[in-house]
């Protein structure tokens, strides 16, 4: 499975490419960073985040897509371009019909250093150590897109276990619903009497 993991910013938009199959070594395919310009407007910014997003999409040709799932911070003005910058990410895989998978910033840490509560170094000495890099990826944007991507590879198979079995219950209640519906419609019908039945 190759991953393009994207840890969405409107100044640094980190994108790195991991590929492997849990259980076995990690490979990094690549690793980088789309900048904008923090004087542009907004619009024009996401236009380059587009750009550079479509460029790693096509020269990489992941199978999915792990992008950050934003969530509130004190700092509103920031989670802002975070979320515009995630949405860019979305939509140019999605136009390209590639899944997306969101991982929070403590699914992320968990699965890469084994604490929810890892702070960016130890992200980023883990992210070395799995990949078997010479040194951590710079900048820490950059190194926390490798750790989205681990860590998808890593959690996909156990969702998508998850994920059937969801739907498997899904099914087998829809088959329960469809029967107590013919069993009800079944004791409402009239009973046909005979003339044996009058005697």
């Amino acid at each position: 499975m190759r991953v393009l993991g994207v840890d969405p910013g409107l100044t640094r938009c980190g994108i790195g490419v991991v590929e492997g199959t849990a259980g076995r070594p990690l490979r990094m395919g690549g690793v980088g960073v789309v900048r904008t310009p923090a004087d542009a407007e907004v619009p024009e910014r996401l236009v380059l985040v587009e750009r550079g997003m479509e460029e790693w999409l096509e020269e990489y040709r992941p199978d999915v897509v792990a992008v950050e799932r934003v969530f509130s911070q004190h700092n509103v003005r920031t989670v802002m371009g975070t979320a515009q910058a995630s949405a860019v990410a979305m939509l140019c895989a999605a136009r390209r019909g590639l899944p997306v998978a969101l991982h929070t910033p403590s699914e992320v840490k968990a699965a890469v250093t084994g604490t929810g509560r890892a702070d960016k170094a130890q992200v980023g000495a883990m992210v070395t150590r799995l990949l078997r890099l010479d040194a951590p990826p710079r900048p820490a944007d950059a190194a926390d897109a490798l750790a989205l991507a681990i860590c998808h590879i890593w959690r996909a198979p156990a969702q998508d276990r998850l994920q059937q079995a969801r739907l498997q219950q899904a099914g087998l209640q829809q088959i329960h619903r469809r029967q107590a519906r013919a069993a009800r419609a079944a004791s409402a019908r009239p009973t046909q009497r005979t003339p044996e039945d009058s005697r």
